[in-house]
């Protein structure tokens, strides 16, 4: 049965008094500009025009990325593993307990931005708050690769370290597609029957690719970040997924078998357009037995823990993320 849609009275939402000062000025700045321009995308099969947007978001990010390096400051090199393209991150100081962790990390960007040194923002500040040494994938990305080819290069990837490493050194973490792309490799590799991460983290992960959860709408254009499904989002799975439907189980995890995962750790924030998939997904893994922290923040938008790094907030996500992986890897 199809029920019909409940109407609202218009309305207009203050800047929360309950966040930091520092996100109460970000959460008070206009998207006037920002909501018009996700609308403008091309058709998918026009691939020249899409490089073209993605270049341009990319290039917009360039300055933010650049702050976010003088402010952090680690050694970033571009190394291959398995002939996949990675940035190794080291912190200048590495804890005693972080000596022989590795932390692995999966970017965001709804698989189509942020390709190269521009995905490893998150691994940056994880380096820095955790004090270990991060390695970041930089995946294959479309609209020249869609899905399998970000997966292949993850499962590669891991593969390869795994030889080298205790796996019970091992953790996994990424925010938003990262997220999604994290909990397809560990359901590929628990099917595969190849070693696990010792625990993983999908912060407000996408993991499911339709326009399905309630926040999709009830925060669109609350969400500053995401803002709205429809347009730049809609387009960004549709090129993902290419030819297959985008409740494949390996495209969106949420459809995927999830039992036997290891423990998780699952942050988002009050006005994530993607709060639903957390929600969602942390329901799935407590009915599969999965042992899952969920942290939730008050007035983040999506993943934006990430662009103000300036913020209590985002501080406080690093720290959860360090405290738990301390929990359940091996020294």
């Amino acid at each position: 049965m199809v029920y019909a849609p409940r109407p609202l009275p218009s309305r207009s939402l203050p800047v929360p008094a309950s966040v930091s000062p520092a996100l109460k000025k970000a959460i008070a700045q206009s998207l006037q500009g920002a909501m018009e321009a996700i609308k403008n995308i091309p058709p998918l099969e026009d691939k020249p025009a899409w490089q073209t947007l993605i270049a341009a978001y990319d290039q917009a990010s360039q300055v933010l990325w650049q702050k976010l390096r003088q402010q952090f400051p680690v050694t970033l090199t571009q190394e291959s593993i398995a002939g996949v393209n990675v940035y190794r991150v080291t912190p200048p100081i590495i804890s005693p307990e972080n000596g022989q962790r590795i932390w692995v990390h999966l970017h965001g960007g709804g698989y189509a931005l942020a390709g190269g040194e521009l995905g490893t923002g998150e691994a940056i500040l994880a380096a820095h708050y955790g004090q270990v040494e991060v390695i970041s994938i930089d995946y294959r990305q479309p609209p020249n690769y869609p899905f399998p080819a970000a997966l292949e290069d993850a499962l590669v990837m891991w593969q390869e370290l795994v030889k080298t490493h205790d796996v019970n050194r091992l953790a996994l973490f990424g925010t938003s597609a990262g997220g999604g792309l994290l909990l397809a490799l560990v359901c590929q590799l628990r099917q595969l029957n190849l070693p696990l991460p010792a625990a993983i983290a999908p912060l407000s992960p996408w993991v499911d690719l339709t326009k399905t959860g309630d926040t999709c709408f009830t925060n669109e254009y609350v969400d500053r970040t995401a803002i709205s499904y429809d347009g730049l989002i809609e387009g960004f799975a549709r090129l993902y997924a290419g030819e297959l439907p985008l409740t494949h189980p390996f495209i969106s995890p949420i459809y995927n078998d999830l039992a036997g995962l290891p423990p998780t750790l699952l942050i988002s924030g009050t006005r994530d357009l993607l709060l639903s998939d957390t929600a969602r997904l942390q329901r799935k893994l407590r009915q599969n037995n999965v042992s899952v922290d969920l942290q939730l923040f008050e007035g983040l938008s999506h993943a934006e823990y990430l662009y103000q790094f300036d913020t209590l907030e985002s501080a406080e996500v690093f720290r959860e993320l360090s405290q738990f992986f301390n929990r359940y890897l091996q020294k």
